[in-house]
């Protein structure tokens, strides 16, 4: 599943790229002894949901999220140096270079690290309310953002998800750089994306219509994706 079309796809919105991924997905799989189940569907917060709800909607799945909260640089917080994300073992990704360009100190590392597990857990009972996590061990794991940019993100996800010791984890996004899947290439056992030019400066470019996913719209998808889940059962 690593082959990566370098062609430039526009996507009119995430839910359309959300139905073509799964598509893709439902294709390869099922030539690889894919089993419903004992797969489950897991959105990054909270562009990837509507993406991944498509997605586990193809595959009839179940749908589970991913709270993860990015840690931005010393007074340029837009700048991301890492990410950190909460599961069994809370787990931090930091982006080694940038720190090394900047010089960011282990004291604002924990400090902020911190911060960012009480905001994962306040979302938590948010977002999931009386739902429990979905138990993925020895599982199929499908991770679904709608577009890889930097990696931070995913890599954090993916590296918790580890620790829960999964079958098998495969990324799966409309688009990614090219430049970082390489990157991100051992992270996870498989990769399918859409589409990666080389040309890529922002996920959102890619969409006609990349407007901000909220709140309401996450809880609502959740709830569809399990009442889904009831009725398929």
């Amino acid at each position: 599943m690593r082959d990566h079309p370098e062609k430039a796809m526009i996507f009119k919105n995430r839910r359309e790229a959300g139905r073509l991924l799964g598509k893709e997905l439902s294709e390869r799989l099922f030539k690889n002894g894919y089993s419903a189940g004992r797969t489950v569907v897991i959105g990054l917060l909270r562009g990837g949901v509507p993406v991944a709800y498509e997605v586990a909607a193809v595959l009839k799945v179940p749908l589970d999220v991913a709270i993860v909260r990015k840690i931005g640089a010393p007074n340029q917080e837009e700048l991301a140096i890492g990410a950190v994300v909460d599961g069994k073992t809370p787990k931090i990704y930091l982006n080694k270079t940038l720190l090394s360009n900047i010089g960011v100190s282990d004291e604002y590392i924990n400090k902020i690290k911190g911060i960012k597990l009480r905001e994962i857990r306040e979302k938590e009972k948010f977002y999931r309310s009386e739902r429990k996590r979905i138990d993925v061990y020895g599982k199929i794991v499908i991770v679904v953002d709608d577009g890889i940019a930097t990696g931070a993100s995913i890599a954090v996800v993916v590296g918790a998800l580890k620790e829960e010791k999964p079958e098998k984890i495969i990324i799966a996004v409309p688009v990614a750089s090219v430049y970082t899947l390489r990157e991100l290439e051992g992270t996870a056992d498989d990769i399918v994306v859409l589409s990666a030019p080389e040309e890529f400066y922002a996920v959102g470019e890619f969409y006609s219509d990349f407007s901000q996913t909220d709140d309401g719209e996450v809880i609502a998808l959740l709830k569809k994706a399990e009442l889904n889940r009831v009725v398929s059962d």
